[in-house]
């Protein structure tokens, strides 16, 4: 005769992701009109993040600093499944998400609007905490291991790196979105 086994637990409910899981995506031609009347806009650009995990963690990130919106492109990047929705606790749903066809042409858009883009590179010789990120900035993440394709790279109006002190030679790619968004956010702070 066996014992009784107590029963399993039940796994805890996501308190931030709304009931509906409804996600809206817009399209490049929505981009001025979601940044119409910001003032210093901050927008987060995914080139080609194909981990859902990594997307809904970005995505919670830039819901935690105030972005504006979200741009990546159609392709090569992960869709908006329930995993990404579920990691995202709510940033999903809170934030505009803009899939283009083009992710050079919405740079240019944004250009045109009076955002300065920030590409983050291993190679770049800037160090991220040595530039003004006051104003209107779009913060340009790569994907997991290649980071940001070649022409994304030349449509940055500059390119910065993360200062490493350790011996790994790179950080995950939601984790960069983090320390690069969240110093804008310190930057942006009224001095006291």
């Amino acid at each position: 005769m066996r014992p009784n086994r107590p029963e399993q637990p039940v796994a805890r409910q996501n308190r931030h992701a709304r009931p509906d899981n409804q996600v809206r995506v817009y399209e490049e031609g929505d981009i001025p009109s979601i940044l119409e009347g910001k003032e210093s806009p901050l927008v987060l650009i995914l080139d080609c993040v194909q981990d859902p995990h990594n997307l809904g963690a970005c995505l919670r990130t830039a819901d935690a600093a105030g972005v504006c919106a979200v741009i990546m492109p159609k392709d090569k990047t992960a869709p908006i499944t329930e995993t990404v929705v579920r990691v995202a606790c709510g940033g999903a749903e809170n934030i505009p998400l803009v899939r283009v066809t083009n992710l050079v042409r919405a740079m240019d858009k944004l250009k045109e609007l009076g955002i300065w883009l920030v590409g983050t590179a291993d190679e770049a010789t800037k160090s991220l905490y040595d530039l003004d990120l006051k104003g209107g900035i779009g913060i340009v993440m790569g994907a997991e291991g290649p980071g940001m394709r070649r022409l994304t790279g030349e449509h940055c109006d500059f390119l910065v790196k993360i200062p490493m002190a350790g011996k790994v030679e790179c950080l995950n790619v939601s984790v960069a979105t983090g320390v690069c968004l969240f110093e804008c956010v310190r930057q942006r702070q009224p001095k006291k």
